[in-house]
């Protein structure tokens, strides 16, 4: 026994049988270490490592043969879509208390956060002034009255989709009807804009001149059955994959078996992906599309399709395929957003909100799945907020922010959730205008279904 780790196993009711270390008590995997001691990967920032490992660590991880062969691949360009460095030095570096402690936590010797992370952001918020937070809220309020009235409902059910509405698909493929009933309206939109062609026969989208359906890039794709709904009642000649993990139980072998269709999946972040790049997407038409792209995933998949990047050699500046007809995004965790990629900063500025600003709003956007989600919700949502807690004569020195957030109703909260996801997702929409997107921003489920449920839509204004 004095030879054994001193760490208790309960389920097996004895102590750890390794050896353990030199002047410890316990072996390798049960020596206590802080959270100081535990460093992201730097091939793979997703696991952490050991300091002390991190140089043998580095020539074994795992991923080491997939990163080295994804950079190897034509259509990676690492940070292509992430946002100019320029936008971010316009405005003061934000750093909000606690960001010190947390900096760890990306590179170290950058001297800049990448992320913002949500708790920084928390204690940016309750280290606000009352007055200066219920200056924000009014800012928020006025905001998304002026530029959010016209997000309409736009629940669609596609005759194409039948098949999957009535459960003839394959027994093997996994349905679960809120799944299908978004990815049904989020192809419904398609096909209402005119950007898809009914399989059935019955409608012929303006695009198509003699080179027929277009291929599909699926970004943040998952398994892909949003795409598998797509072949399966539009015909789609070509499918592209975008997803950076690995999935089990994947659309893949189902795709695969149809004779008529080509399948490439591209594991890759979006933030490093170069559409122009992609040898066999280069001549045909296609449509972008994304089913709850999380944070930033919206705003690089945008910047992917839609914006100018400069080559390898960042001397020529190169515009994005013009083959793009349509993309539909269905948006959601804004509260991952970064301002560092955010695809608006312009248009947020001119209406006043600013980088602290923008922090403090995508936090306020976890709030919107407080309340419960039921059929009162949508009239909910529709109100003007009005916050009883925080009326000026309660702005005493001993009542601060996170008492006041801590009394606010979960209605409350969620009515500026809802809010600031409007804001957001507004600037969003009013960028794909200017490059060119006849766009929509719409509901395209109820919140019973989703709390979720909004959706940016649109069709190349030149192949109108």
């Amino acid at each position: 026994m004095e030879t054994r780790c001193k760490f208790w196993l309960p389920k097996k009711k004895r102590f750890c049988a390794n050896i353990p270390l030199n002047e410890s008590l316990f072996c390798g995997n049960h020596t206590p270490r802080s959270d100081s001691q535990w460093i992201p990967c730097p091939i793979d920032p997703s696991h952490s490592v050991l300091k002390e490992n991190l140089e043998g660590h580095v020539r074994r991880c795992p991923l080491l043969k997939q990163v080295q062969s994804l950079t190897l691949q034509p259509f990676y360009q690492k940070g292509i879509n992430a946002g100019k460095e320029e936008d971010q030095e316009e405005l003061e570096t934000f750093r909000p208390e606690g960001a010190d402690d947390l900096e760890s936590s990306n590179d170290p010797e950058s001297g800049y956060l990448d992320n913002i992370l949500s708790e920084m952001k928390r204690n940016a918020v309750y280290s606000m002034t009352v007055l200066d937070f219920y200056k924000l809220i009014e800012k928020i309020e006025h905001v998304h009255e002026s530029i959010c009235k016209d997000i309409q409902d736009s629940y669609k059910v596609p005759e194409a989709c039948g098949i999957w509405i009535k459960r003839e698909v394959d027994r093997k493929l996994p349905f679960q009807e809120k799944h299908v009933m978004q990815q049904v309206s989020i192809l419904g939109n398609l096909e209402d804009l005119g950007v898809l062609k009914s399989s059935l026969g019955k409608e012929r989208a303006d695009y198509d001149d003699g080179t027929g359906i277009p291929a599909v890039v699926e970004f943040g794709a998952g398994r892909g059955y949003l795409t598998q709904m797509l072949a399966d009642c539009y015909g789609i000649k070509k499918v592209f994959l975008v997803e950076r993990k690995s999935y089990k139980l994947k659309a893949d072998r189902s795709l695969r078996q149809k004779e008529s269709l080509i399948l490439q999946r591209l594991r890759i972040d979006i933030e490093d992906l170069n559409l122009n790049a992609v040898e066999s997407l280069r001549e045909d038409p296609y449509l972008a599309i994304g089913k709850h792209l999380c944070g930033p995933a919206t705003d690089l998949t945008l910047r992917c399709c839609l914006g100018e990047h400069r080559n390898q050699s960042n001397a020529e500046l190169q515009s994005v395929n013009p083959n793009l007809r349509g993309l539909a995004i269905a948006t959601c965790c804004h509260h991952l957003c970064q301002w560092k990629h955010y695809i608006n900063k312009k248009y947020l500025l001119e209406l006043g909100i600013t980088k602290e600003e923008f922090h403090a709003i995508t936090w306020f956007t976890s709030w919107a799945v407080d309340a419960d989600h039921g059929a009162d919700l949508p009239d909910v949502t529709d109100c003007k907020l009005h916050l009883e807690s925080i009326e000026k004569k309660q702005c005493g020195e001993d009542y601060g922010v996170e008492d006041i957030v801590r009394n606010m109703k979960a209605v409350e909260r969620a009515v500026l959730g809802f809010m600031c996801k409007k804001i957001i997702d507004k600037g969003r929409l009013m960028w794909m205008k200017e490059h060119g997107l006849d766009a929509e921003f719409v509901k395209y489920v109820p919140s019973s279904v989703s709390p979720e449920n909004h959706l940016l839509i649109g069709r190349c204004a030149s192949h109108l």
